[in-house]
């Protein structure tokens, strides 16, 4: 008996990323924010307190779910070493030129015996839409007694509730914001092509080393 494979997109639970915003196979929306990180230990017993204290403060305040995700990957070093073999190639002093070419073998070097790792630190804020109508029971109201039977209706008022839900979102995201500011962390909401970047990463992590293709 053969067995059909199916595509990987298929196991992914994404319909579409449109401006900034994650819009789920389900119905749900999702947006993403990058935060800084705090040096803890180099913080005062005091100071170290104050931000315990201020980020329990921050999380009992909500009252919508959130996640917290942190990605470890090993550096890239290579755009730093492409942008030093430009500075090598640029030289004109030739004692310069030997020192820079020593230096990007030490970089080379030290990066290839010592395994140097960023992290990188997200908050992904949901919104799920009430659903008015389901296939499998509730309350379902043909479009054509809305006033809604034609296709352009239907694409108006799907244009409509993704713009409201995105100001929901948008909502939930302002109050994260204020809570981490206030424990000194920066927010930052990617966009669309920052969006695809990080899915495509993790879902390809065999070849981050590739370009990446925004079609």
């Amino acid at each position: 008996m053969a067995i059909k494979s199916k595509a990987a997109q298929e196991f992914v639970p994404i319909e579409e990323i449109r401006d900034g915003v994650v819009v789920l196979k389900d119905g749900g929306l999702r947006v993403i924010a990058m935060t800084s990180s705090l040096n803890f230990a180099l913080k005062s017993e005091e100071n170290q307190q104050a931000i315990i204290l201020q980020f329990q403060n921050f999380l009992n305040s909500l009252d919508f779910t959130v996640q917290i995700s942190v990605q470890s990957r090993r550096l890239d070093i290579r755009p730093y070493l492409a942008l030093l073999e430009e500075r090598y190639k640029a030289q004109s002093d030739e004692l310069m030129k030997i020192q820079t070419r020593e230096y990007i073998e030490f970089v080379k070097s030290f990066t290839e015996s010592t395994s140097i790792m960023t992290k990188t630190f997200f908050v992904v804020v949901p919104y799920s839409p009430s659903i008015i109508g389901s296939k499998k029971g509730g309350i379902s109201l043909p479009l054509g007694r809305l006033g809604m039977g034609n296709k352009g209706d239907q694409s108006k008022l799907k244009e409509q509730n993704f713009e409201e839900n995105r100001a929901q979102l948008e909502q939930r995201l302002s109050v994260i914001e204020q809570g981490l500011i206030r424990c000194g962390i920066r927010v930052a909401q990617l966009g669309t092509e920052e969006i695809i970047e990080l899915y495509y990463k993790i879902f390809n992590p065999g070849e981050v080393e590739k370009p990446i293709q925004i079609n």
